[in-house]
């Protein structure tokens, strides 16, 4: 059986709420801690597992088992040197996904270097975009156009690989409407449906929001 993925939200700012509720409420499981203890009561009626802590220090690092979870999000970008700490101290331990919240693009330079694999800028991200992101199997990005249509970018799945569109009909099996395809920076929108799928390459695509839970 497929291991459950596990979250880390640091940070308990509406940001940081907004993160973890819309995990939480998607079935997954999250461990939600603030150093201020009472953000940590504030939001412990629906976040089941908050705790009050210094994430910045190693030993709650290691006390926590932050080094099992699988992605840690960092909501505090109005400490940031906390941030930094907290990113350092959870890649050392070994989480494979860190995302960092970033207030400028110099914070943004230093977060990446210190190891962050995402680093997002609140103003142009909100915290249910980023959950619904990281729920989205496959997904490397999704737009919501309205309350119904998104414009999604998806991995090639395994079983879509060495096969065309036309094999696949993806527009009669998911409601895809496919825009683009992209491989490393180039985005081609003359697609040719007889031209085989790679692992390299994703799909940049417009479809009804509800279809999309076909492919978790």
């Amino acid at each position: 059986m497929k291991k459950k993925k596990t979250y880390a939200v640091f940070g308990l700012g509406r940001y940081g709420i907004a993160v973890a509720k819309e995990l939480v409420e998607n079935g997954k499981e999250v461990i939600a801690v603030d150093a201020d203890e009472g953000l940590v009561n504030d939001v412990a009626a629906y976040l089941p597992v908050c705790k009050c802590a210094d994430v910045t220090d190693p030993e709650v690092i290691s006390r926590l088992d932050i080094g099992s979870i699988d992605t840690v999000i960092i909501c505090m970008a109005n400490n940031f040197e906390a941030s930094v700490m907290a990113v350092t101290l959870c890649k050392e331990a070994g989480v494979k996904t860190v995302i960092a919240k970033c207030a400028n693009e110099m914070q943004q330079k230093i977060l990446s270097r210190v190891g962050a694999d995402q680093v997002v800028f609140p103003e142009n991200e909100s915290g249910i975009r980023l959950a619904k992101n990281l729920l989205s199997s496959g997904f490397i990005d999704m737009i919501a156009l309205s309350k119904d249509l998104s414009i999604v970018e998806i991995d090639v799945k395994e079983e879509w690989r060495g096969k065309n569109l036309i094999e696949l009909d993806l527009r009669k099996k998911y409601g895809f409407n496919i825009v683009a395809i992209k491989k490393g920076e180039a985005v081609n929108v003359n697609i040719n449906p007889e031209q085989a799928l790679d692992a390299e390459s994703s799909l940049i695509v417009v479809a009804n929001t509800a279809k999309l839970k076909k492919l978790k």
